[in-house]
């Protein structure tokens, strides 16, 4: 059974997967590593992890599967 995560973490984890993405395209940009960070310290200290959530390494490769699949759906609905 999948996890539910709240839409504002999954939305932070897509955005966070679509800065890295960014990055990989083009190096040396301190503003996308600036992104990162924040990103990454929203997502660790969202106030879904502290309801009793379990923070287990799956639940982390949940939320970024859930994460990507929403944007291979906005990306596809993008190019219809």
């Amino acid at each position: 059974m999948a996890r539910i995560f709240p839409p504002d973490l999954v939305q932070a984890q897509s955005d966070w997967i679509r800065t890295y993405e960014a990055l990989a395209r083009t190096p040396f940009r301190t503003v996308l590593r600036r992104r990162l960070q924040l990103l990454s310290c929203r997502i660790a200290q969202h106030p879904y992890w502290s309801g009793g959530a379990c923070r287990s390494s799956a639940a982390h490769t949940e939320l970024r599967r859930q994460a990507r699949a929403a944007l291979q759906r906005k990306r596809k609905s993008r190019a219809a």
